[in-house]
């Protein structure tokens, strides 16, 4: 496979939406993908240089894979951003050998979750001590991404989430939201998060062109992951991806326009969750900045 000539190109990614709609909304967006065998063949092959990919880790796979693939992503000129979940680092030696791996790939952002792991292969537990933890290291990375709960989490109340999303924030750049499918509770979740004072920009989840067929042999072929695992948490999304017409990106980024693109709001741009339909994911943006005037 040969490398991309052309680097992403230097800009502020975090900045804030600040003019432009729908149409800059789908210009900033990034794409998770899940590190399956045939992903990197799928990003090269469909993926724009200037669009950043975010790589999955699953506690069933480690987060070696993860580290594999976005490394090689970043030396075909992607900006990449890994997926550190707290809960697969083993212990302070494990994080610190991933950080300089990432460093010497010219990987410059990561997101940091807590993860699904259980019980958690060493001593975090949680995000808030790996964070600590790189700022003790120096803060290698220019850009720490870390998780927002527009819907509910599991296993997280409502008002612990956004809590710990304050906590977090001196030593991070900025948040990642699960996915929503609501734009009432979007913009309920955003008015909360900024009266917390919490101000950091927000990319905004949002799921992807899914066909359930796909989604439920991917599942069934790598283990449900953290890209995937909310679908057996949360049944009634997944009622939505299964139901005809039960979901539409186009129709809840339409509805949820106004709240996305409010100065007040801070989105910072779109995260779309894949499921590895890498080509059908792009083919649906393009089509839909056509449509957007974009």
């Amino acid at each position: 496979m040969s490398a991309r000539p052309t680097p992403y190109p230097e800009r502020p990614a975090q900045a804030p939406v600040t003019g432009g709609g729908l149409a800059e909304l789908l210009r900033r967006v990034r794409y998770e993908v899940l590190p399956a065998k045939a992903t990197e063949d799928k990003v090269l092959a469909h993926v724009p240089a200037e669009v950043p990919v975010t790589v999955t880790a699953s506690p069933a796979k480690g987060i070696g894979p993860t580290l594999d693939l976005a490394t090689r992503l970043a030396g075909h000129g992607y900006r990449v951003v890994p997926h550190i979940p707290a809960r697969q680092i083993a212990d302070a030696g494990h994080l610190s050998d991933i950080v300089d791996r990432l460093v010497a790939a010219g990987i410059e952002d990561v997101f940091v979750p807590a993860g699904d792991a259980d019980p958690p292969a060493g001593a975090y537990d949680a995000a808030l001590p790996v964070l600590r933890r790189l700022g003790e290291l120096g803060s290698p990375f220019a850009h720490v991404g870390i998780t927002g709960y527009p819907e509910s989490h599991p296993l997280i109340a409502d008002e612990v989430a956004v809590r710990a999303m304050s906590d977090k924030q001196p030593h991070a750049t900025y948040i990642v939201s699960n996915l929503c499918f609501d734009p009432a509770t979007l913009r309920q979740w955003l008015g909360q998060v900024r009266r917390r004072r919490i101000v950091l920009p927000v990319h905004v989840g949002v799921a992807g062109p899914v066909e359930r067929a796909k989604l439920l042999s991917m599942a069934t072929k790598i283990g449900v992951g953290e890209s995937a695992k909310f679908l057996t948490r949360h049944p009634s999304w997944f009622l939505r991806f299964a139901a005809p017409g039960g979901y539409s990106p186009d129709r809840l980024l339409r509805r949820a326009a106004p709240v996305l693109g409010a100065p007040e709001s801070a989105v910072a741009g779109l995260h779309l969750f894949t499921f590895n339909q890498i080509a059908e994911t792009e083919r649906w943006r393009r089509a839909m900045l056509e449509r957007t005037g974009g």
